[in-house]
């Protein structure tokens, strides 16, 4: 079955700035020890009655209220309920989100993985006491206790949905279904002058996940901690595929149109862009190529300066409830957190298929989105790992 829903655009515009920043765990479903050093915080011990509103920075199609789109509302039904009238602010960037958390006027905020690292270590979030949000206990294994929201034994996030970054193909131009990133990464590629590459400093994981599968002497073992001879590497490779790339992109419209129209024939996409392909009767495929790939996630955390902190919970056990998970999801495209949001209805059972959402054999070999730091989340020790600044100069060494 394909997936037709076309996704509003604005939530796809906006999709495709917030995604620069998003997720970042293993492939496997772990809470590896990250030694950062966390502010010891008290998690709520008890949902009290709503203090009225609460004031929450999200993606766009997060937290709508059907002023957008008057089939997205999960807003009214929520406020009705609850009698918390909700407050959004949608946050462009990673970047933002964190500036606005950390002025105190929010209580809760819709976090991408480095984002979440940030405002664990800087004490702008407070731990989530999972027992008072009791639909966490339906969230797909995959997405719990991961590095980006789980911090010595404590959980800082609620789960919203993730998405893997998929090779992507134009069938009538790709006689073959790829199996491999090769063509895409390849000097001598059969598609020099039609892949499309991901306009991005975080693009270089995607590099370093390919040496981790062709060049093992590297000694690469997470693409998000690379020493530097391990990111020279990686621009080595990314200066190779500069040469047939035709096309870097970092709106989803124009690679829409780019997969569809066969301008590009293969290259790096997001499930949602192949969707609305096909609903646009493009003759396009993807595929988790056997090397892996990267990914993204988000979660809803609760600041440390919570003035709402009743209704914030409320809030998040209300948004990842079956019903309004699966909204949010097929509002935003991706795949959702809670398992029973891929039953109900076709269109659950549909949407979910297309983005494997209950699928952990598929999201273990994918690598969500993490800003890479010194100390290396790898494990070791013995060196210092490269940060995103300088990924961020690498890639401007790339592109040229």
């Amino acid at each position: 079955m394909k997936f037709t829903k076309v996704l509003p655009l604005a939530a796809l515009t906006t999709l495709s700035l917030a995604l620069t920043g998003c997720g970042e765990s293993t492939p496997a479903s772990s809470s590896a020890s990250s030694g950062i050093q966390v502010p010891d915080l008290p998690a709520a011990t008890e949902v009290g009655e709503g203090e009225g509103q609460v004031n929450i920075v999200a993606w766009a199609g997060f937290v709508e209220d059907g002023s957008t789109n008057p089939d997205a509302d999960w807003v009214s039904a929520f406020e009705k309920e609850t009698g918390c009238q909700v407050n959004r602010k949608v946050g462009a960037t990673s970047d933002e989100m964190v500036q606005l958390m950390r002025t105190g006027e929010y209580d809760l905020v819709s976090a991408s993985g480095d984002a979440s690292l940030r405002l664990i270590a800087g004490g702008d979030v407070a731990p989530i006491n999972t027992e008072l949000v009791p639909n966490f206990g339906n969230v797909v294994e995959g997405l719990k206790g991961q590095v980006y929201d789980t911090l010595n034994g404590k959980s800082y996030g609620v789960p919203i949905g993730r998405g893997a970054n998929v090779l992507m193909y134009n069938t009538e131009e790709v006689a073959e279904a790829p199996d491999s990133w090769a063509p895409t990464w390849e000097e001598d590629s059969a598609y020099k002058g039609a892949v499309m590459a991901y306009d991005s400093p975080i693009y270089i994981a995607d590099a370093a996940l390919y040496l981790m599968a062709t060049q093992p002497e590297l000694g690469i073992t997470n693409p998000y901690a690379l020493d530097q001879e391990q990111l020279a590497a990686a621009v080595e490779l990314l200066k190779q595929q500069n040469g047939i790339v035709g096309e870097y992109w970092n709106d989803a419209l124009k690679a829409v149109s780019s997969i569809s129209s066969g301008t590009a024939q293969m290259g790096t996409g997001w499930q949602v862009i192949v969707n609305l392909a096909q609903a646009d009767g493009g003759k396009v495929e993807s595929v988790l190529p056997k090397e892996g790939a990267t990914g993204w996630s988000d979660t809803w955390m609760i600041s440390a300066k919570s003035k709402n902190p009743n209704c914030a919970y409320q809030w998040m056990d209300w948004a990842s409830s079956p019903e309004v998970n699966a909204k949010i999801a097929q509002n935003f495209g991706m795949a959702p957190a809670n398992s029973l949001a891929c039953e109900g209805s076709t269109k659950n059972e549909e949407h979910c298929e297309s983005f494997h959402a209950t699928d952990e054999e598929y999201y273990k070999n994918v690598w969500m989105w993490t800003t890479p730091v010194e100390q290396c989340i790898d494990g070791r020790t013995d060196v210092t790992c490269t940060n995103y600044q300088e990924w961020t100069k690498a890639w401007t060494e790339v592109k040229g």
